[in-house]
């Protein structure tokens, strides 16, 4: 007898038999259905745990007509607030036993969609899409295919189904509008992004706050895209104007960055002659170096509630399409101080 002989892996009826149940039972676990009481479900994954047993995915897959695999399709790989996002997913399929396959749009774009078809091809289980993604053909195919979440991007097109994560952007735009009135701001100027959803909702909102304070004539809005060179070129143009902003709401973290800068170029000191306030917090705004005050989404704790909403959808497929809006906060650092 070969004593080095790998031990036998365990088998689904193994853990039918540890557990008290049935092969069709455990099979029911493993596909997360909603039809387990949550005794026979534990019960199932104790066993799971003890005998450390491992599906066969491609079994499961022949057998549940699934594959376990969820399109996670960003809008742009290149923004770093993405990552976080990507880790808040990418945690909570794992516990789901899911798997994550990423597609960037932008370059996905160039290829002629090649990636958002081959996921339809690849019978992925679902779809998450984070960001103000552009509207196409694949992606509406894709999602009218597979239950789909979208998150904090834009809200569901009318054409395909989904459920959305949806930040408050006017609420978040009024938090910082109202801490830099509080700070004694009156001429304060916007960073803005046209032509998307989100772009649109955060002008909107700064402009509104302007107006409900009888701030009319100091509306004063710069476009830019959302790097760090638009908002650096876009802060330029503001901070060199004849009477120019005390302060400054940028579209995102990226675009308040590259008004930092702009203002550093130009011999501003921040927050002693000008106050800019960013929108994600993301990691580099958390820095010490930069200290951006920022409205935060909470993105990782978003990112694990799309998959909840996901894996929700995927097991009642016929409910009524959901829309969750996201609370913002405020996060006061050192780009902001008292108007001079």
């Amino acid at each position: 007898m070969d004593s080095t002989r790998a031990p036998r892996r365990p088998t689904i009826r193994a853990v039918a038999e540890r557990a008290g149940v049935s092969k069709s039972l455990v099979s029911l676990v493993l596909n997360d259905s909603a039809k387990v009481s949550e005794p026979s479900r534990q019960a199932v994954l104790q066993a799971i745990a003890d005998l450390g047993y491992t599906p066969n995915a491609q079994a499961r897959a022949l057998s549940a007509e699934r594959t376990r695999n969820i399109a996670l399709i960003l809008k742009d790989m290149r923004y770093p607030w993405f990552v976080e996002a990507i880790e808040g997913v990418n945690a909570a399929l794992a516990a789901g036993g899911l798997r994550m396959l990423i597609g960037d749009q932008r370059l996905d774009l160039r290829a002629g969609e090649t990636a958002v078809r081959a996921f339809g091809e690849m019978c992925v289980d679902g779809a998450i899409l984070v960001g103000s993604l552009r509207k196409t053909q694949a992606l509406l195919g894709l999602m009218n295919q597979v239950p789909t979440v979208m998150m904090l991007g834009s809200r569901p097109w009318p054409e395909a189904r989904a459920d959305a994560l949806v930040t408050d952007d006017a609420a978040g735009i009024a938090l910082a509008m109202s801490h830099l009135r509080g700070l004694g701001h009156e001429r304060i100027a916007h960073i803005g992004v046209s032509g998307e959803e989100v772009g649109d909702a955060r002008r909107a909102a700064y402009e509104s706050a302007m107006r409900a304070d009888g701030l009319d004539a100091q509306i004063a809005v710069e476009v830019a895209d959302k790097s760090e060179d638009g908002g650096f070129r876009a802060a330029v143009r503001l901070l060199t104007r004849k009477n120019r902003p005390t302060a400054i709401v940028a579209y995102n973290d990226m675009t308040a960055i590259g008004a930092l800068s702009a203002a550093k170029d130009l011999g501003i000191d921040v927050p002693g002659a000008c106050s800019i306030t960013g929108y994600d917090n993301m990691d580099i705004a958390r820095t010490r170096a930069i200290s951006l005050t920022t409205i935060d989404q909470a993105t990782l704790g978003v990112g694990q509630r799309a998959v909840a909403m996901l894996m929700e959808r995927m097991r009642a497929p016929g409910n009524a399409s959901a829309i969750e809006l996201v609370d913002p906060t405020l996060v006061a650092r050192l780009t902001t101080g008292a108007a001079g």
